[in-house]
């Protein structure tokens, strides 16, 4: 079978290629998915390059690995795939620093997927990514596209209006959440799947973990009551142990930019530098030497241990570094084997994906749009992704869902009409912003930072 990753030059690649060529499910005694060919795509020559490096020495240590093809013509690439990995970053690293920097000018909150900077992040990337579709759809019909392209949950949901229920957003977070209370409760997520029960619903990004059953008990108020089990869970020390047993879910841990805006604000800012920044630095210095060094492998696990680590480091103390069970939540690598080998095999896997709110004529979710991206509980065998029913949202819940959303369906309209009043809606409306004033400073300010936003409105 044919694995094409679009945003081949990624740094993260080289744990998709490690994921299907080693293929640990099926060491584990799992039905395989067989990949022959991993075909990597991206508009950098360079980046492919050096990613193409890490993979050949990884590749060379390891028995019946997947031939690789790395280019920079989309067509070819997609062309016969039977699985597309989608992980683009349009605008590269200085985009996402763009997008945090207009942010932060304004005292908004400069982050990658949260806030205004998502926003900006999903103006210039949707366009992309439905041309991806377009072609998708021309030369693969078949295929199953597997989006990790952020800010997921939009991107999917637009790239859907193209390649409809081919294509599934993904994120390891949620099933990170579920893995580590699981572990808790002294049950492997791995191993005993089948004792496993769990109630999971938001967007990408915005999500709650409201109920844990282990052999039909349910445990989660276990979780909750427990100052010791808290202590385990990054999401519950990021946004405060008493606020999780008085709303009596575990929110994923993104939620902390929502619930504690102003000190991640505070705390980017009183950084040296961005996330992006940070990051501009760091891979910069991987590209620049992975093409002369001796052992380019080395060099990459050096560079990736350095950033997992540092990840979110805003909703931590100083000295504190990310914990190796937060970091180590499978990764979004594993999410997408796990759903490959499922529509491969027919062998049916629980997981927590992006997907329709319509499903069998069904809304997952009757008060929101049938159009609309959710994450929820799915099971995925060769017939496809099978939502499962959730329990009723809290208003709270719906509320936070559908004003995130509404300000993402007007930027997602903007994005496909090039039209500027739908753009400042969107900004203007999201809950982190929620001033036309500041949504107008926000479309004139990424106007200006985005050659790509400003010729959107100009077309």
């Amino acid at each position: 079978m044919k694995l094409v990753i679009t945003g081949g030059g990624g740094f993260r690649v080289p744990l998709v290629y490690d994921a299907v060529a080693t293929n640990a499910l099926a060491a584990a005694g799992r039905p395989a998915v067989h990949i022959d060919e991993v075909v990597l795509h991206d508009a950098s020559a360079a980046r492919l390059e050096g990613i193409a490096r890490v993979i050949r020495e990884r590749a060379a240590q390891l028995d019946h690995a997947p031939t690789l093809k790395v280019t920079t013509d989309l067509r070819d690439a997609l062309t016969g795939a039977d699985f597309i990995f989608a992980a683009v970053r349009v605008g590269g690293v200085e985009g996402r620093i763009a997008d945090e920097r207009v942010a932060l000018d304004l005292g908004l909150l400069g982050q990658e997927t949260i806030g205004p900077g998502g926003l900006a992040y999903a103006l210039r990337t949707i366009p992309v990514m439905r041309e991806l579709a377009r072609v998708t759809a021309e030369v693969a019909p078949h295929a199953w596209t597997i989006n990790f392209t952020n800010p997921a949950g939009i991107v999917t949901q637009s790239m859907r209006e193209v390649l409809g229920d081919r294509v599934v957003g993904i994120c390891d977070t949620p099933i990170g959440l579920v893995r580590r209370v699981s572990r808790l409760l002294g049950v492997s997520l791995e191993h005993d799947t089948a004792r496993v029960d769990y109630d999971y619903v938001g967007l990408n990004h915005l999500g709650w973990l409201r109920s844990v059953r282990i052999d039909g008990v349910e445990r989660l108020p276990d979780v909750l009551g427990s100052d010791s089990a808290l202590d385990e869970i990054e999401e519950a020390r990021v946004v405060g142990k008493d606020w999780v047993r008085a709303t009596g879910a575990l929110p994923n841990e993104y939620l902390y930019y929502y619930l504690k805006t102003d000190e991640a604000i505070a705390n980017i800012r009183r950084s040296a530098q961005t996330r992006g920044q940070y990051l501009q630095a760091q891979q910069g210095d991987f590209y620049e030497s992975v093409g002369c060094c001796d052992s380019p492998l080395a060099l990459w696990q050096e560079a990736l241990h350095e950033r997992e680590s540092t990840y979110m480091a805003e909703a931590r103390e100083d000295s504190e570094e990310r914990r190796a069970e937060d970091a180590a939540g499978g990764g979004y690598q594993e999410v997408a084997l796990r759903l490959m080998t499922a529509l491969a095999t027919g062998s049916p896997e629980r997981m927590i994906l992006d997907v329709g709110n319509l499903s069998e004529g069904e809304r997952i979710i009757p008060e929101l749009p049938d159009d609309v991206v959710v994450e929820v509980g799915c099971v995925v065998d060769e017939g496809g992704v099978h939502p499962l029913p959730v329990a009723p949202l809290t208003l709270s819940q719906l509320g936070a869902m559908s004003t995130l959303r509404a300000s993402e369906e007007a930027i997602a309209e903007a994005a496909r009409t090039g039209d500027p009043e739908k753009a400042w809606e969107g900004f203007s409306t999201h809950p982190l912003v929620r001033s036309p004033r500041l949504g107008k400073e926000l479309l004139d300010g990424y106007s200006r930072a985005h050659p790509e936003i400003a010729q959107l409105f100009t077309r």
